[in-house]
């Protein structure tokens, strides 16, 4: 495997996939309803753990959720919950997976409500990616306002694992923030 350019932004260290997912996924502006529900998903197992571990298995994570297809997940039944709980190449936590099946069946009545996931959710920066101008790990918050009023709203329509850090998190890879470093030559495409 090809060792790929080092990045101005430290987070992604010297792993190839952290480096490849910092170089042409986070911190993009997403609008694809499937893509924004993996990431909230993926933010979600990550609670507790590195995002290398939850990186690492993400195409373990497709595979076992139907390719983050809201629509089957919403109709997993006990047994496909069983079988995803013995599945030792994604994370096997009871709560977070049937938390999906829960913030599936919320994720399709957002949907329903305002036409696209999409449009709910980039509600929460006007329907812009903010721009932040941040030189250090030091100086990125682990929440927001936004961030706040995001995690406040999916709890009320029913989503579970959406904290404020989580809901950030999930901004930042969605594009919602730009957190790439203001030396980092990846910031200028977002």
């Amino acid at each position: 495997m090809k060792t790929l350019e080092y990045s101005d932004c430290s987070w992604p260290g010297s792993d190839n996939l952290m480096l490849d997912y910092h170089a042409n996924e986070w911190g993009v502006p997403l609008h694809d309803d499937r893509k924004l529900f993996e990431f909230i998903v993926l933010d979600g197992f990550q609670a507790g753990l590195s995002w290398k571990i939850v990186l690492h298995k993400r195409e373990n994570f497709r595979r076992a959720f139907d390719n983050f297809e809201v629509e089957k997940i919403a109709l997993y039944t006990e047994e496909k919950i069983q079988m995803l709980m013995n599945d030792a190449s994604i994370v096997r936590n009871q709560s977070k997976i049937r938390t999906t099946v829960a913030n599936a069946k919320a994720f399709i009545e957002i949907q329903a409500e305002f036409g696209s996931f999409d449009k709910y959710i980039w509600q929460f920066t006007n329907g812009k990616t903010l721009q932040n101008q941040f030189k250090s790990n030091a100086e990125i918050p682990c929440k927001t306002a936004e961030s706040d009023a995001m995690s406040k709203d999916l709890q009320k329509r029913g989503f579970k694992f959406v904290g404020s850090t989580i809901c950030y998190g999930f901004m930042q890879a969605a594009g919602m923030v730009n957190d790439h470093f203001v030396t980092c030559s990846k910031r200028h495409k977002v």
